[in-house]
């Protein structure tokens, strides 16, 4: 069974997200407002960065040192001082580039969205170096999913775009380790328990915003099989089909690899499936 989920436990699929847009009236009054309980994720603090954006040049606090301390994680170097200065806004204006945003050094919740996806991802998707995700390579159309020599999966040319987010996501942990409770409470890391690796995926295809255990399954989505995405979760385990190719840690160790094209049994599984997939 995977790991219980320590962060945001109590959180639907709507919740987990770790920052939220303030009103105008609470943006003004921010200052002298009473501290909220905050949420974290991967070891640091979003919360204060929900009270004041968009952050600018020549803003100061304990939000802009957040976001310091977050662009220092993805891999450009920045003190981390309160300081909204000149460095602050190059570095953001970096991350605005690299991420297609529009370039203007001005933290808007967009370009928070980018920040805290490639902090969770251990700056693999960031400006640090490494290579951005790479699509999954695609299949002549009507096809199923194949797993290729490399253990990495092709998807099928028609499939919907977060299918394809989906089987991307998943070839990212393709080979990972398993680890009993890896996935849950931070996104990138050494390997990753049945539920963490089917959470992973979803997540990063913008189907999930929090970990779920194996037993958190049983209730996401929709209930019975679906079209392109099919979520088998019991009190043990969680595995998934896509596009026909099953995901799953059991058997990863023989094969090298979660994408498997050998079926297994589903009794005893309750069936469920992402709406509208």
């Amino acid at each position: 069974m995977g790991a219980a989920i320590p962060v945001a436990a109590s959180s639907a699929d709507s919740g987990g997200t770790p920052y939220k847009q303030s009103s105008s009236s609470n943006q003004a009054t921010s200052a002298q407002a009473s501290p909220k309980k905050q949420q974290t994720w991967s070891g640091t603090s979003f919360a204060p960065l929900g009270n004041r954006v968009p952050l600018r040049q020549g803003m100061h606090g304990k939000d802009v040192r957040v976001l310091q301390r977050l662009i220092n994680d993805i891999g450009i170097k920045l003190g981390v001082d309160g300081q909204f200065g000149h460095a602050t806004w190059a570095a953001l204006r970096r991350i605005e580039k690299r991420a297609g945003r529009p370039v203007n050094g001005v933290l808007d919740s967009q370009d928070l969205q980018v920040v805290e996806q490639w902090d969770s991802s251990g700056g693999s998707t960031g400006i640090s170096g490494s290579a951005p995700v790479q699509q999954p390579a695609e299949l002549p159309a009507g096809s199923q999913a194949k797993v290729m020599s490399n253990g990495l999966a092709a998807a099928p040319a028609d499939a919907p775009d977060v299918v394809k987010q989906i089987i991307a996501a998943g070839n990212r942990i393709a080979s990972k380790p398993y680890i009993y409770g890896g996935g849950h409470g931070r996104w990138n890391d050494r390997g990753y328990d049945c539920s963490g690796s089917v959470s992973y995926a979803l997540h990063f295809a913008g189907l999930l915003k929090v970990s779920r255990d194996s037993t958190g399954f049983e209730h996401f989505g929709a209930s019975g099989p679906g079209q392109w995405v099919t979520i088998y979760a019991n009190g043990g385990h969680a595995w998934m089909i896509v596009a026909g190719l099953r995901f799953d840690t059991s058997g990863a160790t023989a094969a090298h690899t979660r994408w498997q094209s050998a079926d297994r049994s589903a009794s005893g599984y309750i069936v469920r499936h992402p709406v509208g997939l």
